[in-house]
């Protein structure tokens, strides 16, 4: 019998006969149950056939942009897992260039066309290997994360085939918190100056209320956004679990601006279902998503959010790009 088949007809006949029982239930059995999936499901093999509906574009600028972009974790081995000290290493062990270069193919075949991904010597070596030995097209967006060399990095990503530049998150939180917002000013500058697109990315809302004020005109803002509607959001203390403090008011402050946004950590690294996480941000006013994928998720991550994103033809805040 197939085990995977043996298990998930285990945990309904928990769930039916006993109310107590399914306190044994692990949270995240509970949470995909609660949201009609399938706990321990094996994934489908990574498809490279090409959707009969294609995914939906913005325009930032002059250049079209999936409403779903691949994230950079894949490359740089970052991963938000909570006390969980392994899954960074994991995620370097898995995603080999080879693994990686595969994931890029995926994603284009399946119509996600731009990825965000940090400037450093690993990301150039295989986006370029990528474009050279693959024929790929997947556009690239380079994150800049030393404030100290912000024109020497944009100008250096721009020469190696970005097509844009954004300022890390940290680095804005941290320029604006310490009184330099006139370094995200000239960051944009620069990326103007070398024609690419220009974005400033925060986890704390001020960044953006500083830019405006300040008349900083960057391409797109980067904003982290989800719901605080999941466990571990509640506890007391902030571990590496909560990403966006006001969701309200991230809402009511982007429905204002007309600067196109990107959305990130909108699945709270892991602890949102992709189908919720990609509703909320998309209803509430992003125009894109920026989300990690590993190379058997990419297929129905586009399907999700061609199905939600059709959703919303009309939004309080209006689509930006």
């Amino acid at each position: 019998m197939d085990k995977r088949v043996d298990r998930r007809g285990f945990l309904r006949e928990t769930i039916a006969t006993s109310a107590g029982a399914a306190v044994a239930l692990s949270i995240e059995e509970k949470v995909l149950l609660a949201h009609g999936q399938e706990p321990e499901a094996l994934p489908e093999a990574p498809s490279l056939v090409t959707p009969s509906k294609q995914l939906p574009m913005g325009v930032i600028g002059k250049t079209k942009i999936s409403r779903l972009i691949c994230g950079g974790n894949l490359i740089s081995g970052y991963a938000h897992s909570r006390d969980l000290t392994y899954v960074s290493d994991l995620l370097k062990h898995y995603f080999s260039e080879e693994k990686v270069m595969e994931t890029f193919q995926i994603c284009e075949a399946q119509g996600v066309n731009t990825a965000m991904l940090k400037y450093d010597a690993d990301t150039v070596r295989i986006i370029r290997r990528y474009w050279k030995e693959r024929g790929g097209k997947m556009q690239w967006i380079a994150q800049i994360v030393n404030p100290d060399s912000i024109p020497q990095d944009a100008e250096r990503a721009i020469e190696m085939g970005a097509i844009g530049v954004f300022t890390t998150g940290q680095m804005g939180d941290m320029l604006v918190e310490t009184g330099h917002v006139d370094r995200l000013a000239k960051a944009v500058e620069v990326v103007h100056e070398n024609r690419a697109l220009a974005g400033i990315s925060c986890h704390n809302l001020e960044v953006i209320l500083a830019c405006e004020k300040a008349g900083i005109k960057p391409d797109f803002y980067m904003k982290t956004f989800h719901h605080r509607n999941y466990w571990s959001a509640k506890l007391e203390e902030r571990h590496d679990n909560l990403f966006e403090e006001t969701p309200e008011r991230t809402i009511e402050v982007m429905k204002g601006l007309t600067t196109p946004w990107v959305a990130f950590k909108v699945l709270a690294a892991g602890a949102i279902p992709v189908r919720d996480g990609f509703r909320h941000a998309f209803e509430h006013g992003a125009d894109f998503v920026c989300a990690g994928m590993f190379d058997f998720q990419v297929a129905e991550d586009v399907t999700i959010a061609k199905e939600v994103i059709a959703e919303f033809p009309e939004r309080s805040r209006p689509w930006r790009a």
